[in-house]
């Protein structure tokens, strides 16, 4: 496929996160317990959720479809990168690297959405609790999950095909473990500034939008709470936004490092780093971080072993 005078490279390598093979080791053996961990976790919130009539609620719908996200986000990556790991060979095709890319954009984002979509529930739950019923009802957060997926996958699809009418004929070697927007920008040779100009406008927008939200909404939130004449009331009404506040702060702190910012201050050993946590590190621990103060999740997941017992 030729551009011009120049020819359109058909494969990049990813390095990955090091090139020493007893670093790889423990990288693999790591990365592997992670996903796994991952994986099984959120499906045993997935199933406890289904198979508990009590939790069928707006909050454990949500809860649901981000455990659903979140196996998918480090699914789109985890594989290709332990396959990496283990057998040395760091080639990936164009086409896989660019649909790489596209899901990882798409369900990083709708993550971004679905945190915001449980601020909405928090917020309604505690300021305006008589209205909880009809505001949250099944079909309301059915439209909200629909709009996160919808809104995601557009978004992350304007971003290929900016990124897929690129030229890349220079190097083909991605310093990174999976094929991310920044990396790929870096090594091509046609004018980025369209691109750049839309991941720091458009980019921003999607993602600090649900941020705004979530601040502003427990903002409110905690102004509500401020007026529970007891301390011990205080308590209950906030504990019940503890774990998302958690991963809120937990995700957002780590993705806007890397994304809100001119791409002149890219540094390649920082991000890779920052990466691993909020795609590998984050989704693992969101089902220990919603199960272990929440007593409802305990009960449902106890119900589930005896089930499967």
């Amino acid at each position: 496929m030729m551009r011009g005078n120049q020819s359109h490279i058909t494969e990049f390598l990813l390095l990955g996160l090091t090139s020493d093979p007893k670093q790889q080791v423990w990288l693999f053996a790591s990365f592997l317990a992670m996903y796994l961990v991952n994986v099984g976790g959120n499906s045993v919130i997935i199933a406890a959720i289904r198979g508990d009539a009590h939790l069928h609620t707006a909050m454990y719908f949500f809860l649901s479809n981000l455990s659903l996200v979140d196996i998918c986000f480090t699914t789109v990556i985890m594989p290709q990168t332990l396959l990496n790991m283990l057998t040395q060979r760091k080639a990936i095709l164009f086409a896989q690297c660019l649909a790489q890319m596209y899901f990882f954009v798409a369900f990083g984002t709708t993550d971004s959405f679905l945190l915001g979509a449980m601020a909405m529930d928090r917020y309604v739950a505690i300021c305006h609790p008589l209205h909880y019923t009809t505001t949250m009802n099944p079909r309301h957060c059915l439209q909200l999950v629909t709009a996160s997926w919808l809104v995601s996958h557009l978004h992350s699809f304007t971003h290929t095909i900016l990124m897929a009418r690129l030229s890349f004929c220079g190097p083909n070697i991605i310093h990174h473990f999976f094929c991310d927007v920044q990396p790929l920008l870096t090594l091509s040779c046609s004018d980025t500034s369209l691109n750049e100009l839309l991941a720091f406008t458009e980019g921003s927008f999607v993602i600090m939008s649900p941020f705004i939200f979530i601040t502003v909404s427990y903002v409110y939130i905690i102004h509500a709470v401020l007026r529970v004449p007891s301390g011990r009331g205080r308590y209950k009404v906030f504990s019940t936004c503890g774990s998302h506040l958690t991963v809120v702060a937990l995700f957002y702190g780590t993705v806007i490092s890397v994304y809100i910012r001119p791409s002149s201050t890219y540094s390649v050993t920082k991000d890779r780093v920052i990466t691993v946590i909020y795609t590998v590190v984050i989704p693992m621990l969101n089902p220990f971080i919603y199960s272990l103060r929440n007593k409802d999740m305990k009960q449902a997941m106890k119900k589930l072993m005896r089930k499967t017992n």
